[in-house]
């Protein structure tokens, strides 16, 4: 079986990756929250709207979502660090188990149905809008990072739940940081170069994993659409710093409240679609 874009459904859906990269962007930047607690939802309405099939759909939006994270989650790396924003201590310990969570992740995506899938990722998304909506920034439940078993199993969840959900890893990983008494301007720079590991590992991986499947649209390599790659992630870059000096300008709880309500409505809609 193969799809067929009319042209009409291709104008659509670079419109729609385009507005994706440009919501991603400016929350990233106003929040430095992961750009693909947006892009999925969004992208996964554009997916539908050119009738792409119910059991394709989500695996290609989170194969898409976390390709395109990969250039944006690898700029605080590859950019000077002269503030040591970085906490290279976490990276270190937290490395590994994010990369065997994240591979345990991406085998659960390939077993799973697209149904299962946007389940999973509403739950996890209404949970970290809740955070994000009465959580603050100053909440704590513990004074430092666990060690030991806990501090294992706390980055292979958050590496496993994040590649099944097609984010990149720091919208799980500041709330995670944070809560655990690193302070937010280290949290962000420090869960954003965390998230490289996940969404390189995702984005491998729903390559390969979606290689010969019948259907998929248009410029998609296995589960990643390459139009989609090229288009969120410029668009996410150039709008991060308009999204940072729009944070300046804002209240910040007021943002953080707008934004859990879109990803609430977001989700709610994919919920709907997937299972009305």
């Amino acid at each position: 079986m193969h799809f067929v874009l009319a042209t009409s459904d291709l104008g659509t859906l670079a419109l729609g990756l385009v507005i994706a990269g440009v919501f991603g962007g400016l929350i990233a930047g106003t929040l430095g929250v992961d750009i693909g607690i947006v892009i999925v939802p969004v992208l996964y309405h554009v997916l539908a709207l050119i009738g792409v099939d119910e059991t394709l759909r989500m695996h290609l939006t989170i194969g898409t979502s976390l390709a395109a994270i990969v250039p944006i989650s690898l700029a605080p790396i590859l950019r000077p660090d002269p503030d040591r924003a970085i906490d290279r201590d976490v990276l270190r310990r937290w490395s590994v188990p994010l990369f065997v969570g994240a591979l345990i992740g991406c085998a659960l995506v390939s077993i799973s149905s697209g149904r299962t899938l946007a389940l999973i990722f509403a739950g996890a998304a209404f949970l970290i809008a809740l955070h994000f909506a009465f959580g603050g920034e100053k909440r704590r439940l513990a004074d430092r990072l666990p060690d030991g078993a806990g501090g294992i199993a706390l980055p292979a969840l958050i590496g496993g739940l994040s590649a099944m959900m097609g984010i990149g890893g720091s919208a799980m990983g500041v709330p995670a940081l944070t809560l655990c008494g690193v302070k937010l301007p280290h949290a962000i720079p420090t869960a954003s170069a965390l998230g490289a590991i996940v969404a390189i590992t995702g984005g491998a991986v729903a390559i390969l994993a979606g290689w010969h499947v019948p259907g998929l649209p248009p410029y998609s390599l296995g589960y990643v659409n390459l139009l989609g790659l090229l288009l969120i992630a410029p668009v996410a870059l150039a709008m991060a710093p308009a999204g940072a000096a729009l944070g300046h300008m804002t209240d910040g709880n007021r943002l953080r409240i707008l934004f859990a309500l879109f990803i609430v409505l977001m989700t709610g809609r994919m919920l709907y679609d997937a299972f009305g």
